[in-house]
């Protein structure tokens, strides 16, 4: 597996997810099942096919993010001096053109921390694609599912 691109804090929120499966819900799904054996009969005990389907869920949950973090290559934003290039980890205002001139503020990260919630876009994403290598000032047509769109970027930022 190759290298794969994420900020501090997405990297941060992974381990504290991991931290999180391995002291607290690991834990507490074993007892859970040892609950339910001590139950009696297990072909037909729900508790102990519901614990041990969760175990299996975050035993995965695990795996995948203890791959993903030994891949992950850190990129630390503030250090970066892109100037007003966009490049990965740049936060991005831009201004809707086409509705209202309404703002919009994004921040390019890697797919695993991804949250369009909370305006955190992936590399790999269409916008995020459209963005890199244009500069503060810019205009971009974006093509999106809803259809094409303008913006005007009007701040290039490295938190």
């Amino acid at each position: 597996m190759s290298r794969v691109p994420m900020t501090v804090r997405g990297v941060q929120r992974l381990r504290e997810e991991l931290e999180e499966l391995k002291s607290v819900k690991r834990p507490a799904v074993i007892n859970a099942i040892a609950e339910a054996r001590a139950h009696g009969d297990l072909k037909e005990n729900a508790e102990y096919h519901a614990a041990r389907e969760q175990q299996g869920f975050i035993e995965g949950r695990i795996k995948e993010l203890e791959a993903s973090l030994s891949h992950a290559e850190v990129i630390d934003p503030a250090k970066l001096s892109a100037g007003s290039r966009i490049v990965f980890g740049a936060t991005i205002d831009l201004v809707d053109l086409d509705n209202d001139d309404t703002e919009i503020t994004y921040q390019i990260v890697g797919e695993l921390e991804a949250d369009i919630k909370q305006g955190w876009i992936s590399v790999t994403s269409p916008v995020a694609r459209a963005l890199i290598g244009k500069h503060e000032g810019d205009t971009v047509e974006i093509v999106v599912p809803g259809g094409t769109r303008s913006y005007e970027i009007v701040g290039v930022r490295y938190l």
